[in-house]
């Protein structure tokens, strides 16, 4: 939260005691995507100091919802927007645009002292289902399972259901976190602790799997081959079964200054975005953004 504080700080500054932003863009929601969208703002307002950037989280429905009450002009999503809120938006005279930034390979996550290296889908679900409740049950030691993962308005937490769970209810069980931080430091400090993030967060600052934390292989089904997360061209190939794209959504197709952004983003920004640890803009994504201009 103190980050997004001085982001917003920032943006008034810029507008304000500097007296020479010509434009102010608002971004809002995925956690997934607060730290790689802040850290793309800051370089591009360094480049182009005219444009003043603020970016806040609160998930991809509250980014969303933003967008749909044309509160912001960007909103973060690591889902798609859903049928009906394509629907409120336009009755409300939205019409949203759907870009991708990036692609992320999300991530199952343990304790590092966990013998457990990977599970497939269907292991997944059922841990998370609530329908295995002990490690032994997978290959691991005799220890009841701990769940972390997002609360109802991440598009994480939709993914992960739907993709995994196979749209069935989350075990009442799960601890609900803020955000993908609060998970890795849940599951750093919990033996029997699982969770699930985004890719970019289970790195330290030196580009090292956070010390305490296992990222599993994953396997789409039992006798599979599992597959990491970690390699990127298993990811962006789709190889890696819980692979997803990350959205940003703006209202009619982007112009002016939110043009001028969206496209740093997709070009020099994609270094950006592998800086973060996530994966650059490929294959039938391309050809979806070209639909909105790029």
């Amino acid at each position: 939260m103190k980050r997004n504080f001085l982001m917003i700080v920032l943006a008034l500054g810029i507008l304000g005691a500097r007296g020479f932003a010509q434009d102010f863009i608002q971004i809002k929601g995925s956690d997934t995507l607060i730290n790689l969208v802040q850290r793309l703002s800051e370089v591009y307002m360094e480049k182009y100091p005219e444009t003043a950037i603020a970016v806040t989280g609160g998930g991809s429905g509250v980014g969303i919802a933003a967008l749909i009450a044309n509160r912001v002009q960007i909103a973060n999503a690591s889902r798609p927007m859903k049928d009906k809120e394509y629907t409120a938006a336009k009755e409300n005279g939205v019409a949203p645009y759907e870009i991708v930034v990036g692609i992320d390979g999300l991530s199952v996550v343990v304790n590092g002292a966990n013998p457990v290296k990977d599970l497939t889908i269907e292991q997944i679900g059922k841990i998370f289902r609530g329908e295995i409740l002990n490690w032994n049950q997978v290959g691991g030691s005799d220890m009841p399972i701990s769940l972390y993962g997002r609360q109802a308005n991440s598009g994480t937490y939709v993914f992960f259901q739907e993709h995994v769970l196979g749209n069935k209810d989350y075990s009442p069980r799960m601890k609900q976190m803020n955000g993908n931080a609060q998970i890795v430091e849940g599951v750093i400090a919990d033996k029997a602790g699982i969770g699930y993030v985004g890719v970019g967060y289970v790195y330290d600052d030196k580009g090292n799997v956070r010390e305490g934390l296992q990222v599993l292989s994953v396997a789409q089904k039992l006798g599979a081959e599992p597959v990491s997360p970690l390699i990127p061209d298993n990811v962006k190939s789709g190889k890696y079964p819980i692979a997803r794209a990350l959205y940003q959504y703006v209202n009619g197709k982007p112009a002016g200054a939110v043009r001028d952004f969206i496209a740093f983003e997709l070009g020099e920004g994609q270094k950006i975005v592998e800086e973060m640890a996530f994966y650059p803009v490929a294959g039938d994504y391309l050809k979806q953004n070209a639909k909105a201009g790029f």
